[in-house]
């Protein structure tokens, strides 16, 4: 063993080369002591200056050197390898200070045999071997097959072992193995070079292989690991590197960093590369890097703030402003300034009754004089028939009342039970209740058809997790979830609250939701029996063998479970802001957090506080000065794209939109075997042929995700509004609008405006107006084909044709 002496030498030399730094500035270097322990360990090592509390990465900016190099060796990216059994320092300078911390080597000459287990499958993962790309989907690649993310070592193991005659590895021949010349593309591989050759993984894939290869050893097993930083502030072009740290059940660490993998949740932030090295963008706002090994997770957030820009922080409405003002502040984006009155009622009246307001109703409210008149227009809108409608509509979506799966029956009833809920203003825990512990006919006015559609105990609980949960768990059904805790422990668990669902037969048709004794699951690998539990949760004793669905709701109701209310705040911010505060609105992990973490506490918190009243919530959110915030930006906050500086333009959906264009005209749609005067919001049958419909977005209700709804413009969509039939037939008709105006004795600067409040919720600019009156001067022209060309263009601005 090598112990050396030359640390104090070095120090000097490194003290006399490195630029001066503030005496002030702390220098701290992480971990305090090197510990490597086979040939192919390695260490990362952060070095980081603390300023007035700032923390910054030093790692690629400090002098790094081991003392004896003979021992061990560092790169530029703070990496420690070893070289022989020993103990040395490594020195670490910046400026004028100079760290050092010790450095022991051991087991070189006779390490601890490979896992296959914890040390093989990380090196099959880091180069994606079993991702559902290439070797882990369903069928394998090229013949050869691993479990998806190496949820199952042993099935892997054979694969590697026992296929192909065991060609693939060969003990007497490590070298000449096809895992290591695949991998290093020594002969012919579809996937291109995965792995170094004489690199520190081709050499213990070797050396596992000389060792013959076993399935597994004893030793350390992963329990957890540890992301170090777990949150740091990176400016913009500032880079922050990343140390995982693994943790065995008696407590044990060891360095995983160059075997973990890394990913952002927002590369328009913040990036990362393979090494764990983050490097932030000019785009302010924070990303999640996501870190995994061997089934386990960890998150550092990465906050990228603008350089020194100081606004004036704006008044608050309520709790809402406080927390996005403290967002704002922290990231140095200052907010717009409020709408105008025009825009918040379009705003408000399209978010919550997908109705524009008519001609009249803007006159009033433009005209009035209540300071307090925006509360009173949400109060007012919310007690609309179109309120229900609107959000019955919403509803049907994602509960997926499909008339091709439960008829026109069961799709009437349903739809008439939720305008029912939304009439009344049934809390939401009241409701999710009964669309969870349902029993009745599926043709009768109540939910139960939602048990139709949804037909097995696993389809029915993956629906309900991801709906009123936000946990999509259906990865979990055959592995352990890559970016989460869950495994097939949980998604049995919770699927067998479902299995006591009984469908009957009906004379007449449908069917009747009724419970019976349930079963539980067995692990599909343990074969075990799996009791009913929620996730996360322990499981429940069940006192009513027919009880497993009230079992379900009552944990899920229960005050403290951590997923019900902040999943349906969550929603309903995501609808009125145009992003919700996690995204996807239905993926709630630890490795997907929120943009705003204590806002969407504080959310979640205010709906169980109100009894779950979804009006009183929408209250309070379009209260808020944040909500009321104009869509227009600052030259300081035009990259916010997810802290609520300003509010976002939304895509109308579809059948908003139709019936926006239905109104703006005068000339409502005629849907084949409905009455006239049925708005597009009105129908139920989400399979009735509308080729407008079609191309704006409907769902097909296929799925519970509000996803499925299209809001992507498409040439297909401007192409409708600008050429086609059914456009110029409402514009032109002669019942229509246009035409009413033309015949009236409006003047035709009166008529403009009109058309204006008819379609934008607002009057002409002077130069608009003045622009607009160039279309009653045209040689040739009538006044009615004046109108129905500034109508025309009105109808396809950007304007008409989203939210803002």
């Amino acid at each position: 063993m090598r112990v050396s002496h030359l640390p104090v030498f070095l120090l000097a030399v490194f003290a006399a080369t490195m630029p001066a730094v503030n005496a002030a500035v702390t220098l701290e270097v992480r971990p305090p002591r090197v510990t490597l322990v086979n040939p192919e360990d390695s260490a990362q090592v952060l070095v980081e200056t603390i300023d007035a509390g700032r923390r910054v990465d030093r790692t690629r900016q400090a002098r790094l050197a081991v003392a004896d190099p003979g021992v061990a060796r560092v790169n530029r990216r703070g990496l420690v390898i070893p070289l022989a059994e020993g103990r040395t320092q490594l020195l670490v300078t910046f400026g004028e200070v100079t760290r050092s911390i010790p450095i022991e080597v051991a087991g070189l000459a006779a390490p601890q045999p490979v896992s296959f287990v914890e040390e093989v499958i990380p090196i099959l993962s880091k180069a994606s071997c079993n991702s559902g790309s290439c070797h882990g989907k369903a069928e394998g690649k090229n013949g050869f097959r691993l479990s998806i993310f190496g949820f199952n070592p042993r099935a892997d193991h054979a694969a590697l072992t026992k296929e192909k005659r065991g060609g693939r590895v060969s003990p007497a021949l490590p070298a000449e193995s096809l895992l290591l010349t695949k991998s290093t593309a020594t002969v012919p591989h579809g996937g291109g070079r995965k792995v170094k050759l004489d690199g520190r993984r081709y050499r213990r894939l070797r050396r596992w292989i000389a060792e013959g290869a076993r399935f597994d050893v004893p030793g350390h097993r992963c329990t957890s690991i540890r992301v170090d930083p777990p949150q740091r502030v990176v400016d913009a072009g500032g880079q922050q590197q990343l140390r995982v740290v693994a943790t065995d059940a008696s407590g044990r660490k060891w360095c995983v960093t160059t075997e973990a993998q890394f990913e952002s949740n927002n590369e328009v932030i913040a990036e990362v590369d393979s090494a764990g090295l983050v490097t932030a963008t000019n785009v302010p706002g924070e990303a999640a890097i996501l870190v995994r090994y061997l089934g386990q997770v960890a998150v550092s957030r990465i906050t990228r703030p603008q350089p020194a820009i100081v606004f004036q922080r704006p008044p608050e409405h309520n709790f809402i402003d406080r927390h996005i003002w403290d967002r704002l502040t922290e990231l140095r984006i200052p907010p717009s300034p409020l709408c105008d009155d025009a825009t918040f009622l379009r705003r408000a009246f399209l978010d919550t009754i997908g109705t524009l307001p008519t001609s009249a109703e803007t006159r009033a409210f433009l005209a009035g004089k209540d300071p307090d008149k925006r509360n009173t227009l949400v109060a007012g809108l919310l007690q609309r028939g179109e309120y229900a409608d609107y959000w019955t509509l919403r509803w049907s979506d994602i509960l997926r009342v499909d008339n091709d799966k439960i008829k026109a029956q069961g799709s009437v009833a349903m739809t008439r039970w939720l305008r029912r809920q939304f009439v009344e203003n049934t809390s939401y825990d009241r409701f999710v209740r009964e669309i969870v512990t349902v029993r009745g006919h599926t043709r009768g006015r109540s939910p139960a058809a939602f048990y139709t559609v949804l037909k097995t105990p696993e389809q029915v609980s993956r629906s309900v997790s991801q709906l009123f949960l936000g946990v999509r768990i259906e990865c979990a059904q055959c592995h352990h979830h890559p970016y989460e805790k869950w495994a097939q422990q949980d998604y049995y668990a919770l699927g067998g609250f479902f299995t006591g669902v009984n469908r009957g037969g009906v004379p007449g048709g449908g069917q009747k939701i009724s419970d019976k004794p349930g079963v539980n699951f067995k692990h599909p690998r343990s074969g075990l029996e799996v009791l009913p539990a929620g996730l996360g949760a322990e499981p429940v004793t069940l006192a009513d063998p027919n009880g497993r669905r009230r079992a379900l709701a009552d944990w899920m109701l229960a005050p403290g479970n951590p997923f019900f209310a902040r999943t349906m705040a969550n929603r309903l911010w995501a609808h009125y802001f145009g992003r919700g505060l996690v995204e996807p609105i239905d993926d709630h992990r630890a490795t997907n957090p929120a943009s705003n973490e204590k806002l969407l506490a504080a959310l979640a918190s205010h709906l169980v506080e109100i009894g779950y009243d979804l009006k009183a919530f929408t209250r309070t959110l379009l209260a808020s000065r944040t909500y009321q915030l104009a869509s227009s930006t600052l030259p300081d906050n035009v990259l916010d794209q997810q802290n609520y500086s300003h509010i976002v333009h939304k895509a109308l959906p579809a059948e908003v939109l139709l019936d926006a264009i239905s109104q703006a005209t005068g000339v409502p749609e005629e849907f084949n075997g409905w009455p006239v005067g049925y708005r597009a919001i009105h129908v139920w049958d989400n399979r009735l042929p509308s080729y407008f419909l079609r191309i704006f977005g409907r769902p097909q209700r296929v799925t519970v995700c509000e996803c499925e709804r299209g809001n992507e413009p498409s040439i297909a969509q401007a192409l409708h509004l600008m050429n086609s039939e059914e456009s110029f037939r409402k514009i032109r008709h002669r019942d229509g609008r246009a035409a009413r105006l033309a015949a009236s004795k409006r003047t035709n600067a009166g008529v403009i405006d009109e058309l204006y409040l008819l379609t934008l919720s607002r009057y002409p600019s002077n130069a608009e107006r003045k622009l607009m009156l160039g279309a009653f001067t045209q040689p040739g022209g009538s006044r009615r084909e004046a109108v129905e060309d500034v109508l025309w263009t009105l109808l396809n601005t950007k304007e008409f044709l989203y939210n803002h």
